[in-house]
This record gives C-alpha cells, sequence and structure tokens, in this order.
C-alpha cells in the first residue's frame, strides 16, 4: 500500500507498480536495451538522485548531480531489495520534495544536471519519470495515451528536459559549420513543439502554430517522439517533409 503522502506527490506511482507487477523482472520493454528490472533499477536511481540533491540544497550544502553511475548499486541487489529500495526512494523524495514546497518559493533556482531548476521540479520530473517508463513496460495502454496526453507533459519535456533530450541526437547529425535544421512538431489545439540544431548547440521550444509542421501527431505521440520513442501503430504520427528533412529531425530527437 502506498502512504497517502506519497499518493499525493507522486500519482503516477500506483498505475506504474501495477504494471511492474504484471510482468516478470526479466521481461522485454519497448525501452529496447532495458527489461523491467533495468527500468525499475533507473527509477530507483532517479528517486534517490532527485532526493540527495534538493536535500542537499535544503540543507545549505548543494551538490552536483551524479551521472546514470548511480543505478549500478540497483543492478546487484537481488529482485526484492530493489523493490524495497524502490518504494523507500519514493517515499523519501515524497517527504523532501513536501519540505522543499513549505520552506522554499517556488521559482528558488536550483542546479540540476548541468541547469537552473525550480523545486517543484523535483516531483514533477519523477512523475514525467514514472509516465514515460510505464509506457516502456505498457506500450500504447489506455493509462499510458491518457496520462502522456496531460498538456503539463509537453511543458515539462520542452521546458524542463528540453535540451538534454537533444544532447545525444545532434551528435548524430553532421551539420557542419553553416548546416542547420528545424523541425516542427504539431500537435491540434496546442503550441508547436520547434527544435532546432547548429554548429552552435540545440534549441527547443513552444510557439504558435506556422507554416507545414514537419510531424503532426496528437500529443501523446509528440511526447514519446521528444523522448526518442515510437508509438506502435505508426499511423499516428504523419508527415509532408520528405525523407531527408525527417530522418534528420528524426535523428535529432533521439532521446537519452
Amino acid at each position: 500500500m502506498i502512504p497517502s503522502h506519497v499518493d499525493d506527490a507522486l500519482p503516477e506511482l500506483a498505475p506504474f507498480l501495477h504494471e511492474v507487477r504484471a510482468h516478470r523482472p526479466d521481461d522485454g520493454t519497448w525501452c529496447e536495451a532495458w527489461t523491467v528490472r533495468d527500468v525499475l533499477a533507473h527509477q530507483t536511481g532517479n528517486a534517490e538522485e532527485l532526493t540527495r540533491v534538493l536535500q542537499a540544497f535544503l540543507s545549505g550544502a548543494p551538490v552536483e548531480t551524479r551521472g546514470f553511475e548511480r543505478e549500478d548499486p540497483y543492478r546487484r541487489m537481488s529482485d526484492s531489495d530493489l523493490w524495497a529500495a524502490f518504494m523507500s526512494g519514493c517515499e523519501r523524495l515524497a517527504e523532501v520534495a513536501a519540505a522543499a514546497e513549505r520552506d522554499l518559493s517556488p521559482d528558488t533556482e536550483i542546479m540540476w544536471t548541468g541547469r537552473s531548476v525550480n523545486a517543484p521540479f523535483f516531483a514533477e520530473h519523477m512523475r514525467e519519470e514514472l509516465i514515460l517508463h510505464r509506457w516502456d513496460l505498457s506500450g500504447d495502454d489506455r493509462t499510458a495515451v491518457q496520462a502522456l496526453t496531460e498538456p503539463w507533459m509537453t511543458e515539462h519535456s520542452v521546458a524542463s528536459v528540453g535540451r538534454p533530450l537533444l544532447a545525444k541526437g545532434s551528435k548524430g547529425l553532421d551539420l557542419g559549420p553553416d548546416g542547420r535544421i528545424e523541425g516542427r512538431l504539431r500537435s491540434p489545439g496546442t503550441d508547436d513543439v520547434v527544435v532546432t540544431a547548429d554548429a552552435e548547440g540545440t534549441g527547443i521550444r513552444l510557439a504558435p502554430p506556422e507554416g507545414t509542421a514537419t510531424i503532426e501527431s496528437d500529443a501523446a505521440t509528440r511526447v514519446l517522439l521528444l523522448w526518442g520513442r515510437r508509438p506502435a501503430d505508426p499511423s499516428r504520427w504523419r508527415s509532408s517533409a520528405g525523407p531527408e528533412e525527417l530522418r534528420r529531425v528524426r535523428t535529432l530527437l533521439s532521446g537519452y
């Protein structure tokens, strides 16, 4: 049973746990290099690091964010110990996030993976991770599509995570000193997500619809594309951009 304060802070935790329980630890997932157990180890590392960075800031001794090596100890645990560590990590994150909400202004700047975020980011980012990685287990079921469609998922992906999401993909592009690409991802009734890459780096922003979209899709599919994933049904997205432009934008959207 999930404590009420954890459920309040991380309402996506229960659906994620249900999906984990519905699979064997060694089952494959839509994240091609990971099994269900790998996803759980990743999530445990996420909960720990989000808590560690936020707690250190609250304590007046900020720390730098560690890389994914933080997951290594969890990958060596037994299945039962890993499950217990994940549950404990989520509970601790909920407690520290509540303390931050009480003690910090919402616009307090805190460093996370080389960029400045605010205090509410920490619980919200775990919520996004729970939604995204539940999809890795479930695919395009109703729960996943509804959660991915929520407007805050697009906003968080663009405003809080966007530039790191493009870092891997930009390395796969041969743009040269003068090359540049721009892609528009459009969903009905919302701002476009505009992604760019050139010799100076990458960019991502929300902007009013203008001109021809590179990719049109429903909002849930657009979030999946931003994270380097693909819906099971490819007809959920469409494009008239042509193979070369589409290939480059899809390469940029390789995700982590």
